[in-house]
Order: C-alpha cells, then sequence, then structure tokens
C-alpha cells in the first residue's frame, strides 16, 4: 500500500495555523518500559508553555543520555493521548525512513524554548 500523495488532500492556509508546532529542550529521557514497541518517555521543556512530556519511538537512531539538552520540534496542541502508562502532551516530529527509524527534526542553531515553528 502507498502513502498517500500530499497533492491528495491540500492542506489550507488556516489549516497548516492550527497546528502548533514549538522548539523544546529535552530535560528526561528514559525507556517506556510499559510501551508496546520500543520507545522513551521524554520530558521537554517549551519555555511559556511549561514543560510536557510524551512518548516517543525514537530508539532506532538515539540513546536517552544524548537527548539530553537535544532541541526538539514538536506538536503541542493535539488532545492528551494515553499511551501505555502515561499521557501524552505533545508530538515530537520526525523524518520517518521507510526501514522504520525517526530522524528527530531540530533547529540549526540554539533558539528560546517554546518559539513557534511557521
Amino acid at each position: 500500500m502507498s502513502q498517500p500523495n500530499a497533492s491528495d488532500s491540500p492542506l489550507t492556509w488556516s489549516d497548516f495555523t492550527k497546528v502548533d508546532m514549538r522548539v523544546g529542550t529535552v530535560l528526561q529521557a528514559y525507556p517506556n518500559a510499559q510501551a508496546r514497541k520500543p520507545a522513551y518517555i521524554l520530558h521537554i521543556d517549551f519555555g511559556p508553555l511549561g514543560e510536557r512530556k510524551t512518548s516517543a519511538q525514537i530508539t532506532d537512531h538515539y540513546q536517552p543520555e544524548e537527548l539530553l539538552g537535544r532541541q526538539v520540534i514538536a506538536v503541542v496542541n493535539f488532545p492528551p493521548k494515553q499511551i501505555a502508562n502515561m499521557i501524552s502532551e505533545c508530538l515530537v516530529l520526525g523524518a520517518v525512513g521507510e526501514a522504520g527509524g525517526v530522524v528527530l527534526l531540530n533547529t540549526d542553531l540554539p533558539v528560546p524554548n517554546g518559539l513557534r515553528i511557521s
């Protein structure tokens, strides 16, 4: 089954502006032992938006200790979602390869936590 083409259902500008993507810094990262697929629980500082946590399936390319202090991009306006034994409060963004494995999106230079992506 092929992936849908982006032009199959184009977004309007209004649709895009509803997605609140922000920069945050990983404060804690540790295995989510209760997740069905290997994942880490991340605690992320979004500056004025506060700290949020998520479960991210990023174990193929990252170890918890190398995530500490790393800036990531996340969607912060999804409703909270139960993932295994925790409530996920944001969605970390990454590029997904055909063979699997997520490569995190980030900024080229450090920026303030909470800065909006546009």
